[in-house]
């Protein structure tokens, strides 16, 4: 299933709203796909200096992600289908 970075603003001095926000975008996964939309909350990437906070989750399309995005009260900048890989092979 495809993964998408969900973008957000979050201030520096915020930090501590991000473990909120992640239980919201979990919990409106777990909703979504009792309802029968499979989404997947992954994990959240915050960069203080740039008052980013990245938030990523597998979903069959982009219009879930930004959903589901939504439904957590994240207010999503910008949604990207992101591809990511563990340990690289030499």
């Amino acid at each position: 299933m495809p993964c998408y970075l969900v973008e957000t603003f979050l201030a520096r001095g915020a930090a501590g709203e991000r473990q909120a926000r992640e239980r919201r975008a979990r919990s409106a996964a777990e909703e979504m796909t009792r309802e029968g939309t499979r989404v997947v909350f992954e994990r959240s990437i915050h960069v203080p200096e740039d008052e980013i906070c990245f938030y990523t989750f597998e979903a069959s399309s982009g219009r879930e992600a930004a959903l589901v995005a939504q439904r957590a009260r994240l207010e999503p900048l910008r949604v990207t289908e992101a591809i990511s890989s563990g340990t690289e092979e030499q």
